[in-house]
């Protein structure tokens, strides 16, 4: 009854096994014992370690792969039956002797009690051999160069790109084992070459996974003898689930030729191909789609750590097709998709200032741009109205890696003269000096970034005076007198000076086009179209723009080395309506995630909305409009339990209020004074809608304090 227990539990036997390790009555009774063990001829995995709990002098205890179980010393082999007796679902009978009891008859040992559940609890788990996780052991049978292991595995759903727990995958240990056979059919199976290694150093890994780095601190005596090998009795414990240090498993399920305090995060599988010096395998992931030129963290590509000979001569050679192709599919991709395109697919309106950014970005990929000098944009607008988003979609659309790929550095923080040094780093002598600055750092790491300077017109002079040589000659000097070279970089700095100038001239011109297209449409002109759209002009720019320019920054030489100024104008009332239903639409995609609730609109709503634009706080305005009347409601409901679960709501405008909408030529101040009201419906299974009656809370204006 026992035993049938145990089999149809497997999985707490290592725990079993633990806990009459740590027994007292066992331990009282004996130690462990600095004994080799050998198995049968079945081979059982290496992973499997076994071990014997035995009293001074006695026979230790071994475990052959059919449930036999031999003992003595080595070289000798005695077969004890009870072990067999446990094999077969049996306890033993009172002839059998157990080992420390002088007869079963008798009162039993409790040690030799012991060594019978440890009997039952190490066969449960040598029969139990194939393990649960199909993930790890697929990665054992890569290092093994186990084939057909590594195809059965497949072929039951384990999954050809998971990760070991430390970060590797099975392609990359089959690719430092020197396991062509697996490689190909890793490749085959659709394992991704690419993929890179989320293991650091041992020591890194260790403090971030917040295990020992080595052992778990103890000393171990005894070893034993598995499958014709000798390994640490540190194996055991991991089979018994007792924590096992980053270095020995970074040894035993990886590599124990690798340099453990060097850093392998980002390290591919042609990496780990390059390192082992193994040609076959290079060619083999190289055929498969792997990347020659992909950086680990370090920055390093694979042919960085080959050697001289037919390794480097593969990868040089595949390094200059992979950058021709990469060349030709990127320019087709720019054709199919152009930049203008996606910008748009992020930022409403803006035409003007997309058009601008697109075309430099343009010329510079294609390689009509000066290469000595690198690219600055100033941008210039109110708050809220598109120019830090700008930033960051064109700094995606240039890098894969946005976080390397884009450096933003709020200027705000630079506004005394001693702050310098949080920009460029400390000179020598003074504390953080070995940190480095802010930008220089950042920029060592990626040189051709997309550097986004927020609100320049607040930072010292100072700083503005190290932008010169950044801006003109693309290299920047830290503090400790390195020189940095970033001419591919792209500089992006944002202003609101002048932005009240700018809004007040783009809403005057838009008014001049919206009369003039009154005009033509009066004189009965069938062709006239009414357009947003307006240009601000060169004689605008230069006696009204440039002038505040050189009164803020008091410098030509740096406004001159700028290649773009680039203008955002405020929205105008077609790309207002874009807003609010861009709002709306977040707004109704957290109720459905959240609450399961389905928010609907009428298309008088948005004209409600719009009216709360201010020029001065752009986009930012609507979003608190949109906040401020609908979403308060929504939370409102909710808390009174008003909402049901899976409802459909609708946001309408009352109809008394949708007279205002009309504009009337002659509108009476009680009009004028009532702003439209949003209101609620829910909607019915039968299409039927009633309005939620929401008691509004008490407004802190009409709070009455008693003093």
């Amino acid at each position: 009854m026992m035993l049938s227990a145990v089999l149809r539990r497997t999985a707490p036997a290592p725990r079993l096994f633990l806990g009459l390790i740590k027994s007292p009555s066992l331990q009282s009774r004996g130690g462990a014992y600095n004994r080799s063990v050998i198995t049968g001829d079945r081979g059982e995995p290496q992973r499997l370690r076994t071990a014997a709990w035995v009293r001074p002098g006695a026979s230790s205890v071994l475990f052959p792969g059919r449930g036999a179980a031999t003992g003595g010393r080595r070289g000798e082999r005695t077969e004890i039956p009870y072990l067999t007796a446990a094999s077969s679902g049996r306890g033993p009978s009172p002839e059998e002797t157990l080992p420390g009891q002088d007869s079963w008859n008798g009162v039993p040992n409790k040690a030799g009690l012991g060594m019978w559940a440890l009997a039952m609890a190490l066969v449960v788990q040598c029969y139990n051999k194939n393990p649960s996780n199909k993930d790890a052991a697929l990665m054992e049978a890569a290092r093994a160069n186990n084939v057909q292991e590594v195809r059965r595995l497949l072929s039951e759903g384990a999954d050809v790109n998971a990760r070991h727990k430390l970060g590797w995958t099975a392609l990359m240990v089959a690719a430092i084992s020197h396991n062509e056979s697996v490689v190909q059919v890793l490749l085959a199976a659709g394992a991704d070459p690419n993929l890179g290694d989320d293991f650091s150093s041992v020591y890194k890994t260790a403090n971030e996974q917040g295990v020992h780095s080595l052992e778990d601190g103890r000393q171990d005596c005894a070893s034993w003898r598995i499958t014709n090998q000798w390994t640490s009795a540190l194996e055991f414990r991991r089979w018994l689930g007792v924590p096992v240090g980053v270095l020995v498993t970074r040894e035993d399920d990886f590599n124990n030729r690798l340099n453990h305090r060097a850093s392998f995060k980002g390290c591919t599988a042609l990496h780990y191909a390059v390192l082992a010096d193994d040609y076959s395998i290079v060619k083999e992931l190289l055929g498969g789609g792997a990347n020659p030129l992909q950086r680990n963290e370090m920055g390093h590509t694979p042919l960085d750590y080959a050697r001289e000979g037919e390794v480097m001569k593969l990868l040089k050679t595949s390094e200059t097709k992979y950058m021709e192709k990469q060349r030709k599919r990127e320019a087709e991709e720019r054709r199919r998709f152009p930049l203008e395109q996606r910008l748009k697919e992020h930022i409403i309106g803006q035409e003007s200032a997309i058009a601008t950014v697109g075309a430099a970005i343009r010329r510079k990929e294609n390689g009509w741009y000066d290469e000595e000098h690198p690219l600055v944009f100033l941008f210039l607008g109110s708050s809220g109205i598109g120019k830090t988003e700008l930033a960051k979609q064109t700094a995606k659309y240039m890098h894969k890696d946005a976080k390397k790929g884009f450096i933003r550095l709020d200027m705000s923080e630079f506004q005394e003269r001693h702050e310098v040094a949080k920009f460029i780093g400390s000179p020598p002598g003074y504390i953080g000096h070995e940190e480095g600055g802010q930008l220089t750092k950042k920029l060592k790491q990626c040189p051709n970034a997309v550097v986004l300077f927020d609100e320049v017109d607040k930072a010292h002079p100072d700083v503005l005076t190290i932008m010169l040589q950044l801006f003109d000659e693309g290299r920047l000097t830290d503090g400790k007198g390195k020189t940095i070279d970033c001419k591919d970089a792209i500089f992006i700095m944002t202003s609101n000076v002048a932005s009240d100038e700018i809004a007040q001239h783009a809403l005057q011109l838009r008014q001049e086009a919206l009369e003039m297209s009154r005009n033509r449409i009066a004189e009965n002109l069938g062709d006239v179209q009414i357009s947003d759209k307006i240009t601000i002009s060169k004689n605008f720019k230069e006696n009204v723009i440039r002038p505040i320019l050189k009164a803020h920054f008091r410098r030509d030489e740096f406004l001159g080395r700028i290649n773009e100024i680039v203008y955002f104008l405020p929205f105008c009332h077609s790309e207002l309506i874009q807003l609010v239903n861009k709002e709306l639409n977040f707004w109704a995609k957290r109720a459905k995630q959240r609450h399961n609730i389905t928010l609907l609109w009428d298309r008088e709503v948005a004209d409600v909305l719009v009216d709360g634009y201010n020029v001065h706080y752009g986009a930012r305005s609507i979003k608190h409009e949109v906040e401020r009347r609908v979403v308060n409601q929504l939370a409102a409901a909710y808390e009174q339990d008003l909402l049901p679960g899976g409802c459909t709501l609708r946001i309408t405008v009352e109809d008394s209020d949708k007279q205002l909408l009309k504009s009337p030529e002659l509108p009476s101040p009680q009009a004028e004074k009532r702003p439209p009201t949003l209101r609620l419906e829910i909607i019915d299974k039968d299409s039927k809608t009633h309005k939620l009656d929401i008691q509004a809370p008490l407004h802190p204006e009409k709070v009455c304090y008693t003093i």
